[in-house]
């Protein structure tokens, strides 16, 4: 018997042990790492980059050599009879003698070489695909700083997520020794049943928070693993704490940073766009123009009434062409002038989105350093307001089971030492997000 418990513990202990080491430790630096090669939007940014470079070589291709082969065999299983004048082969005038050309069977094998000489199309398309892959590193980039901005406030809810249950555990051990003590009291008949009952209430409302915000933790968690790339269940630790992201976060220097917003990776998304704008018209425009290709051609073809292609006997007859094709644009009856006349109206709207991608750049900046500053200053107040909500909820506890209080009073100091709780928490966790959208707005690298 004992030999089976030792057994069903040592299992139990290894399963523990075997959990815990598929756990994985992060600060928030090393998260914003992973992420930034794990996570789903920076994967799928990369095979976008990875394509478009395929569709600048493929459109480069259009301009370079083409070569074709090709093979035709036919057998026909009822030739095709013609009526030639039977005066052809001795015949009476005005008589028809039926006869087949050609044989029952022939094959044909070609090579054709083809070259585009000019095609003003061709030229803008080869620009058009180089600014597309332009566009996919940008839009790489931007990813990139969505996605440690994701993952920050991801790494700091699950940071206040923790902090909340540390702080409702340790108010709810609290309040479980009061509404003990206070139960004690009423029983030795030294206040009212009323006070006891106000104790409960609050307890059960303390509990349920507890027991919604342990439910929230697991699903922050899963929040995190998402924007980290992973599966939403895999175990993390992470080695950050909410106090200390938060003093290492607060950089008043960061609000008078300089900022060139022609720098700016939206503005420079703006610019390609307005460019691709730019192209799509001199694309319609070179629609004008004439192109210009040429071709050669090598064959060998064979007839025969039986399949004797394969034989070493079997003749074989050579052919050879060179070509030039010159097509030249006359009339579309207005259509090409109306399709340039459309990107051209196109072209103009994207210099209006141009100049107000700029100025909406420029005021995102200015309301993020609002944001940051302010953030900090709450902070601060947050920090004060908790440590005087701290006394007076103390000092209205000692009163109350002196007798020289209320359990109203007692009640307005709990719930205001709650709030204050709670607004220091989340002064926390807004110093790390003001800071993270900041330096978005800002653009800054990614260190």
């Amino acid at each position: 018997m004992k030999k089976i418990v030792f057994t069903v513990l040592s299992l139990f202990l290894f399963s523990a042990l075997n959990a815990q080491e598929k756990k994985v430790r992060f600060s928030l630096q090393e998260a914003i790492d992973y992420a930034l090669d794990n996570s789903y939007n920076t994967r799928v940014s990369i095979n976008d980059i990875e394509s478009a470079k395929k569709k600048v070589w493929e459109t480069t291709t259009i301009g370079l050599p083409q070569i074709d082969g090709k093979i035709d065999y036919q057998n026909f299983l009822k030739q095709q009879v013609s009526v030639v004048p039977a005066e052809f082969f001795g015949g009476n005038p005005g008589e028809f003698e039926e006869v087949i050309f050609g044989t029952k069977q022939n094959a044909n094998a070609s090579v054709t070489l083809r070259q585009l000489i000019f095609d003003g199309s061709y030229l803008v398309g080869l620009q058009a695909s180089k600014t597309f892959l332009k566009i996919s590193e940008q839009a790489n980039e931007k990813t990139e700083l969505l996605t440690r901005e994701a993952v920050i406030n991801a790494y700091g809810n699950v940071l206040v997520s923790e902090k909340s249950i540390e702080i409702l555990t340790s108010n709810l051990e609290i309040l479980k020794k009061n509404l003990d003590d206070a139960k004690k009291i009423y029983e030795n008949g030294f206040n009212e049943e009323e006070d006891v009952e106000q104790l409960e209430i609050t307890y059960g409302n303390l509990k349920n928070q507890l027991n919604n915000v342990m439910r929230m933790k697991t699903i922050a968690y899963r929040m995190l693993n998402l924007a980290l790339g992973n599966d939403i269940e895999r175990g993390l630790i992470l080695t950050d704490s909410l106090e200390s992201l938060a003093k290492s976060n607060m950089d008043l220097s960061l609000i008078s940073t300089s900022f060139d917003v022609n720098n700016h990776i939206d503005f420079k998304i703006a610019e390609n766009d307005r460019e691709s704008k730019r192209l799509l018209m001199k694309l319609e425009q070179s629609k004008a123009l004439p192109t210009l290709s040429a071709f050669v051609n090598y064959g060998t073809l064979a007839n025969s009434n039986e399949f004797t292609f394969l034989n070493s006997n079997q003749r074989w007859f050579d052919y050879s062409l060179l070509g030039v094709s010159l097509n030249i644009p006359i009339f579309s009856s207005l259509s090409r002038s109306a399709k340039t006349a459309q990107a051209r109206i196109d072209l103009e709207s994207s210099d209006i989105r141009l100049e107000e991608t700029k100025q909406k750049l420029n005021l995102q900046v200015q309301a993020a350093r609002n944001d940051y500053q302010f953030s900090i200053e709450n902070y601060n107040t947050a920090e004060k307001n908790l440590n005087l909500a701290e006394r007076i909820e103390k000092k209205q506890r000692i009163k109350f089971f002196e007798g020289i209080s209320t359990s109203f009073d007692l009640l307005q100091a709990q719930n205001q030492l709650y709030a204050q709780q709670q607004e220091y928490i989340q002064s926390m966790l807004d110093v790390i997000a003001k800071k993270a959208a900041l330096e978005n707005a800002l653009n800054l690298p990614i260190n």
